[in-house]
């Protein structure tokens, strides 16, 4: 661990032997070591010294009893991840509220609960030790790791924030969650850590290619993976709150930028001026065909071989994503039918932003981390 206590987030599928070990065993237990070799195209041999390995290290353990009774030869004791002694801390930093998890080795939540984030940045001390107090009922665990995920620019190597819409300058939210817990933390850009769950906590899927996924609720952003891997740039994630927007509805008076016909705000705005409900259909229609243009406009310049959407101004309309689908397929100049997929964690997007930031690096080098533990 870094002197910070600051370890920047590795959002990817990890690909040296013990990281693939442990994934099969988080998607495929209980597993034996024969289907484990299977699954990840190692040898027999290196499969027995990698669960060898992360059983001395806590991560897997076997279960004999789960053995099956029927079977034919010598048992063979499955494999599966310790889920009951160790543990991760997230937090989500949202424009309105902070979601706070512990989650399991796995990355099953254990408990989470949602507070104001706090727009003053000298009271970012206190929902470090909220946290610390969330994961102290947890004492029977031992506590491996804690991730942020947030929006705002990030500096993952520092841990350190600038959010301007929370009034945030310079703030080490890494090195100070680090002193709180006492163990590593990785602080990572919030849509690059949605896009990064949809990659590690999920059930197998192919990893090759290029997907794009959007995240639209009071902010919006999107993050982009290749093959298996979030891409991060060094300077931080990139925005498409300014791209420009045609919407009659949400901004009649001219020339709007996607963030500023984001939100309950300008939903709210606009119900008052034509004597409606926030939710009415006008005003859901409009988003959506604001929504599906902007990204068939972000489409067709990358041209992704898949398209993942969360957040609630996605999913605010009564039809669904159909809406958006259709404005999508208008706009796109590209000829290649694509589906628009919703994120398969839903309203626990946020949720599992902050556990896979706590759980990347473990995944990526499962001995690695464990030693600077």
């Amino acid at each position: 661990m870094l002197p910070t206590g600051v370890v920047p987030a590795a959002l990817q599928v990890g690909s040296i032997p013990a990281a693939a070990v442990l994934q099969a065993v988080r998607v495929n237990a209980p597993v034996t070591r024969d289907h484990l070799a299977a699954a990840t195209s190692l040898s027999p041999a290196t499969i027995n010294r990698q669960v060898t390995i992360l059983s001395r290290l806590g991560l897997v353990v076997e279960r004999p009893d789960l053995v099956d009774p029927g079977g034919i030869g010598r048992p063979k004791n499955p494999l599966t991840l310790d889920r009951d002694k160790l543990c991760v801390a997230g937090m989500h930093i949202g424009a309105r509220r902070t979601l706070l998890a512990i989650a399991d080795l796995g990355g099953r939540t254990l408990y989470s609960h949602a507070v104001r984030t706090p727009h003053d940045e000298s009271e970012v001390g206190d929902l470090c030790r909220q946290l610390r107090e969330l994961a102290a009922r947890f004492g029977g665990r031992r506590l491996l790791w804690a991730g942020v995920a947030s929006g705002g620019l990030v500096d993952a190597a520092t841990g350190v924030i600038d959010h301007p819409v929370l009034g945030w300058r310079r703030v080490p939210i890494g090195t100070m969650l680090s002193a709180e817990l006492g163990v590593p933390v990785s602080v990572c850009e919030h849509v690059q850590a949605m896009a990064a769950a949809e990659l590690l906590l999920t059930y197998p899927r192919e990893f090759d290619g290029t997907a794009l996924f959007f995240y639209a609720r009071e902010t919006v952003g999107m993050a982009m993976t290749i093959d298996g891997k979030v891409h991060m740039p060094l300077r931080g994630a990139g925005t498409i709150g300014h791209l420009p927007v045609n919407a009659s509805v949400l901004a009649p008076t001219g020339a709007a930028t996607l963030q500023q016909v984001i939100g309950s705000s300008p939903a709210r705005r606009a119900a008052e001026r034509l004597g409606i409900a926030d939710d009415a259909a006008q005003i859901a229609d409009d988003r959506a065909e604001v929504l599906g243009a902007a990204v068939a406009m972000m489409r067709d310049v990358i041209n992704p071989d898949a398209i993942v959407v969360s957040g609630d101004a996605f999913a605010a309309h009564p039809d669904g994503l159909a809406p958006v689908q259709a404005a999508f397929d208008k706009a796109s100049t590209t000829r290649r039918p694509l589906e628009i997929a919703p994120s398969r964690f839903g309203i626990r997007v946020q949720e599992s932003a902050a556990v896979v930031v706590a759980l990347s690096v473990i995944y990526a080098d499962p001995v690695g981390a464990t030693a600077t533990d």
